[in-house]
Parts: C-alpha cells; sequence; structure tokens
C-alpha cells in the first residue's frame, strides 16, 4: 500500500476544522448506495417503544442508522451488532444493556499473578482494551469511559502509578454507578481512595492554628464534578447579572466545603493514628471506601452554598452532597458533557434542557437516574440525525472502532496495548492518563482563530489535535490496519479478521461500503466513496491462475488496507456524524 502520508495529514488538519462546523468539505449528501446488500436485507422491526417528550419511537433502523447509534453507544459497530439492533430497536436494545452483568478491570488486574506492589498500569491497559473490543456490556463501559473524563483520576500521578488495582477498581465504580443514581456516584467518587490520593482529601486534617483543611477535591467537586463555575439555566445557558456570568461559589464556599472533607482517610477494621497516616496497609485498602476518622474532622462550622452544618463526619458528608445533588445547576452541566462525550460538541440548548428534565425527574419523581438520562441523551432526535458533523472522534475511540469493526484478536488474550499517548509515534491518547484534573480536554475549548471560534462553537478534542499528533496518528493506522497492534517491529499480539472484507476485494464498491457501514454508518460523502473506490481499483489484482495465488492474495489484502486506512485517514470519519 502507498500513499503519501504527509499530504493525507495536510490535508485532515485543514479539513478537521472544515467538517467539525459543517463545511464545504462535507456539504455533500452522503451517498445512498453506501449500505451492503447483506445487511440491507437484515430484519428491521418497530420496538413499539413509546413516545416522551425526550425520546423518539423506534422506527425501522438501517444497518446504517443502527452503525451510526453504536458509534454513540458502544466503542464501535460490528457486523453483529448492527444485525441486532437493526432488528430490536434503540430502546430494546438499551433495555438489554442496562441488564448486562459488570465484568471488572480490578479482577483481571489482580489475576495476573504479581504482587500488589507491582501492578502497573499496562493490566489495567490490558483489561481496557479487551472489554472495549470483546465485552458484551458494552454500553456500561461507554459510559464508565465518558464519566472518566468528569471525574477525573489518572495514572499520570505518580503515587497512582503503582497502585493500578485501586485505579481499576475506580474505573469499576464508575461503570457500577453509570446505571445507578448520580447521588450514589457522587459519593463513591468522593470516598474512592484512587480519588482521594489523587486530589489530596486521604488524609485531609482539620484546620489549626497553622493549617487548614486542602481545598483541593472541595474545589474540584464543585467546579468539575457537579456544579461548575457559572449558574445556568435548565438548557445550558448562563445566568447573568448586568451582563457579567453569575458565579456558583465563591473562595469562603469552597473554603467552608473543604473542612467537609477532613478526617477522611484509608479504609480498615480500626482508626487508629498508624491508619489514617497510611502506616497501617490493610490488604483491601486500595479500593476500600475511605473511612471517618473522628480525631481529625473539623469541628468548626462548615457554610458552603447557603447551607451549614457542624455534625459528625458522615452526617456533613451527607449535607454537603446532597446540597450538591439538588444544585439546579447539576442537570444541565453533567447532561451537556455527556452529551459532548457521547454524541455531539455542540448540542442545541433544547437539546440540553430535555437531558437536564430527565435528570430532574425520570418520570416518577426521581432525581438523577443515570438510566433515564442515557436514554434521553441516545433516544434523542439530534442523536439520530445525521446532517452534520456532531463531534471529533477522540483517538482511543478511533482504535477501538478499528478493533471492533473488524473482529480484531488476542492472540494473547490479553490485548496489551501500553501507553499510546505520545503525540510523535502513538495515537496521542491513552484512557486513564489524563494530564491533569481538567481531562484530556476541556468541555469549552475552541480553536483559537478557526471557523469554529468565529462560529462560537467547541470541538474538545481538537485541544489534543496537532500536525504531529495527526501525523502520527496516520503513521501508527497504516501499521496498525496491516500489521496489527499490540507489540514491535513485525510481531504483533493483536490482529484484524479480515475475511469478510477481502471476499469483496475484486469489487472495490461493495468493500468500500462494506467499511463505511463498520466505520462511519452512512457518512460518507459520495466524492470521498468515489476517491477510495478509485484508490482500492488502482491496486491491481492479477489472473486468476494458479501461479498467481501468491499475488493475488497480497493484493486483496492491499486493497483492504487501502480502504480501511485510507477511510479511518479522512475528516469525514474523524469527524463524527
Amino acid at each position: 500500500m502507498k500513499c503519501n502520508r504527509l499530504q493525507l495529514a495536510a490535508s485532515l488538519v485543514s479539513g478537521l476544522l472544515l467538517t467539525a462546523c459543517g463545511g464545504s468539505s462535507t456539504s455533500e449528501t452522503p451517498t445512498s448506495t453506501s449500505t451492503p446488500q447483506s445487511l440491507t436485507r437484515a430484519a428491521m422491526v418497530v420496538s413499539g417503544a413509546t413516545a416522551t417528550g425526550t425520546q423518539t419511537i423506534d422506527r425501522v433502523l438501517s444497518p446504517a442508522a443502527a452503525s451510526q447509534f453504536l458509534a454513540q453507544a458502544t466503542f464501535g459497530p460490528t457486523s453483529a451488532a448492527i444485525t441486532d439492533l437493526s432488528n430490536i430497536g434503540k430502546s430494546a436494545w438499551l433495555e438489554a444493556q442496562f441488564s448486562k452483568p459488570q465484568t471488572l478491570h480490578r479482577d483481571y488486574v489482580r489475576s495476573s499473578g504479581l504482587v500488589s506492589t507491582s501492578f502497573t498500569p499496562n493490566q489495567f491497559y490490558e483489561s481496557f482494551w479487551r472489554q472495549a473490543v470483546t465485552g458484551g456490556d458494552q454500553l456500561r463501559q461507554r459510559m464508565a469511559f465518558a464519566l472518566s473524563q468528569i471525574f477525573v483520576v489518572s495514572y499520570a500521578d505518580d503515587n497512582l502509578f503503582h497502585h493500578s488495582a485501586s485505579v481499576a477498581d475506580y474505573y469499576d465504580t464508575l461503570g457500577r454507578y453509570a446505571f445507578g443514581n448520580f447521588r450514589d456516584l457522587l459519593q463513591a467518587v468522593a470516598l474512592h481512595p484512587a480519588m482521594g490520593v489523587y486530589l489530596s482529601h486521604m488524609r485531609n486534617q482539620k484546620e489549626d492554628g497553622t493549617r487548614v483543611a486542602d481545598e483541593n477535591f472541595a474545589r474540584e467537586i464543585m467546579q468539575l464534578m457537579s456544579i461548575g463555575l457559572y449558574q445556568l439555566n435548565q438548557d445550558g445557558s448562563v445566568k447573568t447579572s448586568a451582563g457579567a456570568p453569575i458565579e456558583t461559589y465563591a473562595h469562603a464556599d469552597v473554603a467552608g466545603l473543604a473542612k467537609v472533607f477532613t478526617g477522611w482517610s484509608w479504609g480498615g477494621p480500626d482508626k487508629s493514628t498508624g491508619r489514617f497516616f497510611g502506616w497501617i496497609a490493610d490488604p483491601s485498602r486500595d479500593w476500600m471506601p475511605m473511612q471517618m476518622y473522628p480525631a481529625y474532622h473539623s469541628t468548626s462550622n462548615k457554610s458552603f452554598l447557603g447551607v451549614s452544618t457542624n455534625g459528625s463526619g458522615e452526617a456533613d458528608l451527607k449535607v454537603a452532597l446532597d446540597t450538591l445533588f439538588n444544585h439546579p445547576n447539576v442537570g444541565p452541566f453533567i447532561g451537556r458533557q455527556l452529551i459532548q462525550r457521547l454524541v455531539s460538541s455542540n448540542p442545541s440548548p433544547a437539546y440540553i434542557s430535555r437531558v437536564s428534565a430527565a435528570f430532574a425527574n425520570n418520570g416518577a419523581g426521581v432525581r438523577g437516574d443515570m438510566r433515564a438520562v442515557i436514554r434521553a441523551i441516545l433516544l434523542d432526535p439530534e442523536a439520530a440525525d445525521t446532517g452534520r458533523p456532531k463531534k471529533l472522534r477522540e483517538p482511543v475511540l478511533r482504535m477501538a472502532n478499528w478493533m471492533r469493526a473488524f473482529n480484531a484478536k488476542s492472540s494473547s488474550g490479553r490485548f496489551p496495548i501500553g501507553n499510546i499517548e505520545d503525540p510523535t509515534n502513538g495515537i496521542g491518547q491513552t484512557p486513564m492518563r489524563s494530564p491533569s484534573v481538567f481531562n484530556f480536554y476541556r468541555p469549552g475549548y475552541s480553536p483559537p482563530n478557526t471557523s469554529l471560534s468565529a462560529a462560537q462553537l467547541v470541538s474538545p478534542e481538537m485541544q489534543i489535535t496537532s500536525e504531529p499528533s495527526v501525523t502520527s496518528y496516520l503513521n501508527f493506522m497504516q501499521t496498525t490496519v496491516a500489521l496489527g497492534a499490540g507489540g514491535s517491529g513485525v510481531v504483533f499480539d493483536i490482529k484484524a479478521d479480515y475475511a469478510n472484507e477481502l471476499a469483496l476485494a475484486a469489487t472495490p464498491a461493495d468493500l468500500v461500503d462494506r467499511v463505511q457501514l463498520l466505520l462511519m454508518g452512512s457518512g460518507m460523502s459520495t466524492t470521498l466513496r468515489n476517491q477510495i473506490i478509485s484508490a482500492v481499483t488502482a491496486v491491481p489484482l492479477p489472473a486468476a491462475t494458479g501461479s498467481n495465488a501468491a499475488k493475488i492474495d497480497t493484493a486483496r489484502k492491499n486493497r483492504v488496507y487501502m480502504a480501511i486506512f485510507l477511510t479511518m485517514a479522512s475528516p469525514e470519519y474523524l469527524a463524527q456524524r
């Protein structure tokens, strides 16, 4: 396979901005001949879902529409998943996913045979990719990844690097509460030892004459994990006074809330000084919720967000988390970010409002029901609209998309993909390795001096996109598509199964249509489709004779590699519809 990677990189950089805001490079109507006949014939039925104010009725679901939905709700479509979803509809698929048992990453890390002090992030990475690619609980795993970018802890922190089981359990915790209630999720996050270490409220001591309570977690649980910096309307718009945004909290609120988070430290059978400071290590302390040590908890009044409390540590925590949970900002603040992670960087105010309403009331008077929020996000009419690009696919999702689409298998069963965040020789992102508590990118990031910023639109994922990272992604994927991943040199543990694609190599249009369905749904323009078909056709296929068998096999493979790589390199693929 031959291609000019630098030319592709240059076109990709310029094309990303245009596609992200629906510019001329993708203004063509997607081709209507983009669905393989074998999948077109799949049975497609109405699921019988009832319409509500926040959802659409499931109608006949085409394979292309199923693929688009799976790109939002999972780590990527597969042929089997497309057929299944086409048959049962979105609502029934969601309910089936809600009932799937959870597979724990912590169990995988601990099954490595290493002693806990020898765990490294690699065990978690293996489990992450293994579940992303092969896990049946796709919606839960996808939600855990989305939540991990709001409730951030990171292996980039040296204090967590050798506590892989703790971070794995934290990720499991996000998955455990992804279908539960947001109030329970908030408490589980606040008391998890990984978060306690990362944001330093582990061993946080009450104030005295020379010491004040550590304010780190108190600030971030408000700013990043619940209510945000400014008061919001239900549709996510910022409330103003005299033309200026109204702040949700002041430093006095941070200081008051910080006192609530004093006295919390390692879990264990006693509350001794040695256990509080970590000198006595319980075997399960890396994942056991933190416990209260009354001797270190502030006994002064704690005032924040218009409330005051001065009880036991547990009672103070309840008041604090209840106050945050019931704040009117939580629905629009968290709802908008989940829409961004799953569907669209720039959801309309009406879309945010509908999701906020589902957070406030699931229809049965329950606030914070995450299942209701997920339904509202994924069943909204805006989620199904394919008219414009919605978001930039982040690197982790592109990698998982390729592995799932083409049935990648790990010869060892381990999926040994390590840290691939290097923007010069990797894909520019590694799960659970955010450089800071602010995630890989800010939800409000808009690349400066671009058509996006001029249109007052955001593209969070563009914050980790640069010319070096684009070129590196192209180089990485060109090797990966052809040879595999999870290795070095020419020995790779993870390889795709291209049997179905190789069977179509002699008919480039059918091959490109299948690749498009698995990677893009129906988002490929006629121009791009024709360009890729021409490039595939340009790879000569020798005459079918016995002496040409090896050459034919090589040519067929190169046609498949070309179709997949050029699709994944295109701005139209990277700007997800």
